[in-house]
């Protein structure tokens, strides 16, 4: 055998045994592809919501502060040394309740002198009168002592106003703030004693873009929510629009008026608001976590159910199957939006992990787990 033939020979059989070998594979991928149709992935477990139609109103949301409707600090408008301190810190007061006491001792013996000068002024006045009805005394100098009383009495007049400035009362109904000042203390006039607040009703103010200014109107519901006070809403009404547009930064300054009578809303709390419009719009509404935002469009799964197929002569028994469905959304309101189109009433949709399905899919239904949606939801900073 020549060298020639012996490599032929030897070519052929690597061909054979490449050959052997890569039949060998196409068989085993055959029968890979055959068993992977053959299995059938297990349904995966979903949560869902029936959409719901529902009336809404529109509203326009902002955040805002609180206002008391009146709020002042106490000052004295004389200086004096406090010798009575009648009350409390957070103290409920009325209007006109004494709230302290400066030191009178000089004014009450100017008081006095003085109304011993009204004493003999109103003598002597009586006196000239007499005089005069005598002819013994000349009219002007009647004038004179009537001059002369009357001062004597402004001049008592303004003893009083000085007391009566130095006992510092409660301009207004209210509750009082934490004390400033100590018995014994020597004030200045306008040294800061306490604050006084009224609590009930608040005023919530807030902002709004310019071209919300056509919706605006006094008298307009507002609903107002607070962290400080988790799933409470406050109604109150607008009772206040400004005339006019911030230059800067080109928003309304509105003015909304609440009641609170338990006095938990406090001034200088931040506030979400949201003023609600007279406008109400039928819509459908489904838990925002459905929604698949994506590029293209936004879409949802739909829950539906398969018919009984017969393969093979077995009948195989109905099944839930997810349908992805586009979608165009439009208002939110807590956890809820609103479709515009793509879905009718009463559809089922799956509600959360939806980035993970796709279309086709059997699934079945479980809510143990489902999350709890709100329209008002209260997000705890923890």
């Amino acid at each position: 055998m020549t060298k020639v033939k012996r490599i032929l020979l030897i070519f052929l059989g690597l061909l054979v045994v490449i050959g052997v070998l890569a039949g060998i594979k196409v068989l085993q991928i055959q029968k890979m592809i055959a068993v992977g149709k053959q299995t059938k992935q297990p349904p995966v477990v979903v949560t869902v919501a029936k959409v719901r139609r529902e009336v809404w109103q529109r509203r326009l949301k902002t955040v805002g502060s609180l206002t008391a409707v009146q709020g002042v600090t106490v000052a004295p408008d004389l200086p004096g040394k406090i010798v009575e301190i009648i009350f409390s810190s957070g103290q409920e007061v009325r209007q006109g309740d004494l709230l302290l006491r400066l030191d009178t001792s000089t004014e009450q013996a100017r008081l006095r002198a003085a109304e011993t000068a009204v004493t003999l002024a109103g003598i002597n006045r009586r006196r000239a009168k007499e005089l005069v009805r005598k002819k013994s005394m000349s009219k002007a100098e009647l004038d004179k002592t009537d001059a002369q009383y009357l001062e004597a009495v402004a001049k008592v007049d303004e003893i009083k106003a000085i007391i009566d400035k130095k006992n510092l009362k409660a301009p207004f109904s209210g509750r009082l703030g934490i004390r400033r000042v100590n018995l014994g203390q020597v004030l200045a006039q306008g040294d800061a004693i306490v604050v006084l607040q009224q609590l009930d009703p608040v005023y919530v103010d807030f902002s709004l873009p310019q071209q919300n200014f056509a919706d605006l109107a006094v008298g307009m519901s507002v609903q107002v929510r607070t962290d400080a006070l988790p799933g409470k809403i406050f109604n109150g009404k607008i009772t206040a629009v400004n005339p006019g547009v911030d230059a800067i930064n080109r928003n309304i300054k509105v003015r909304a008026t609440l009641a609170n009578p338990d006095t938990v809303l406090r001034p200088g709390m931040f506030v979400r608001v949201a003023v609600i419009l007279p406008e109400k719009k039928d819509v459908l509404v489904l838990p925002a976590t459905a929604i698949l935002y994506a590029p293209y469009g936004d879409s949802v799964y739909v829950v539906e159910e398969k018919g009984p197929e017969k393969k093979k002569g077995v009948t195989k028994k109905s099944s839930l199957v997810l349908r992805q469905q586009v979608v165009r959304t439009g208002m939110t309101r807590g956890d809820f939006i609103t479709v515009t189109s793509g879905l009718n009433a009463g559809q089922t949709v799956v509600t959360t992990g939806v980035f993970k399905f796709h279309n086709g899919q059997a699934v079945v239904i479980d809510n143990s787990l489902a999350p709890p949606f709100s329209q008002h939801p209260d997000v705890k900073n923890e």
